[in-house]
């Protein structure tokens, strides 16, 4: 059960960090129904192929739900609808349950003010362009050539391109340690895409590289940062709170009971 706190919100920063996010995990292929954006994004990340409820439209929701089963079917990808507190309509979710949909992956966004500090010395950080960037995160992924295809091209056609910074750090032999990238709106900076090469976890990467993204976003004018994290990974919410970000509110996304989300097979 999700603490009540996190599933409500009435703040307006939290409203504007929702929707930058929003707009951070943006993909070519995407469209407006009824109020909401439908985005059909093949890869990995679930922002980018699914429902963004942002408005309540007209039509009833079985038929709402029916137009957008339709519209995934013709993209070959399920059903996911992404659930925030600032979803609508405001009953969403409970409408959702009634129906038959199946709750899963609970994400918590994190928040804090942007401190200004510098990253490890002994990890080299060198600034990448989009599709060298997703080059790098789907190969420590270990993603399948068509998400990495499809990473590269939601990074080279965001609207936020030319205010995103990415930035991979390097061991002795070359090989990529540790990638992430912070994308700034305004005075919001939202870090994504922090993935450490699996046999280097532990090992404090993730966190200087983190406070890189940070002070560099502090420089461009960003004064919060915010960031979006599985509810079970333990490990990285901890070192995300050594560095003050604290649970701000959480989504989670519901699929049809006979609709199955390839990445979780």
């Amino acid at each position: 059960m999700i603490d009540r706190a996190l599933r409500e919100s009435g703040d307006p920063l939290l409203a504007r960090i929702e929707e930058a996010g929003v707009n951070a995990a943006q993909p070519r292929e995407q469209l407006l129904l009824d109020g909401w954006l439908l985005r059909f994004s093949p890869g990995k990340a679930r922002r980018s192929r699914s429902v963004q409820a942002i408005a309540v439209g007209a039509l009833p929701l079985p038929e709402k739900l029916a137009l957008c089963r339709r519209w995934y079917d013709r993209f070959r990808l399920p059903l996911l609808v992404r659930v925030t507190p600032f979803s609508q309509p405001a009953s969403l979710d409970a409408q959702l349950a009634d129906a038959g949909f199946v709750a899963y992956d609970e994400t918590r966004v994190m928040a804090c003010a942007l401190p200004t500090a510098s990253g490890d010395p002994d990890t080299a950080l060198r600034e990448v362009d989009a599709a060298d960037f997703a080059e790098v995160v789907g190969r420590l992924r270990g993603s399948p050539q068509q998400q990495t295809a499809a990473h590269r091209n939601r990074l080279l056609g965001s609207p936020l391109n030319s205010a995103t910074l990415r930035l991979v750090g390097y061991g002795t032999d070359g090989a990529p340690l540790v990638a992430g990238q912070v994308v700034v709106q305004d005075d919001l900076a939202g870090l994504y895409d922090i993935v450490t090469d699996p046999a280097q976890r532990g090992r404090g990467h993730g966190r200087a590289l983190s406070r890189s993204l940070m002070a560099k976003a502090a420089a461009l004018g960003a004064s919060m940062a915010y960031l979006q994290v599985d509810a079970g990974n333990v490990p990285a919410r901890r070192i995300y709170a050594s560095l003050g970000f604290e649970d701000r509110y959480a989504y989670w996304y519901r699929r049809p009971a006979d609709v199955v989300d390839p990445i979780l097979l």
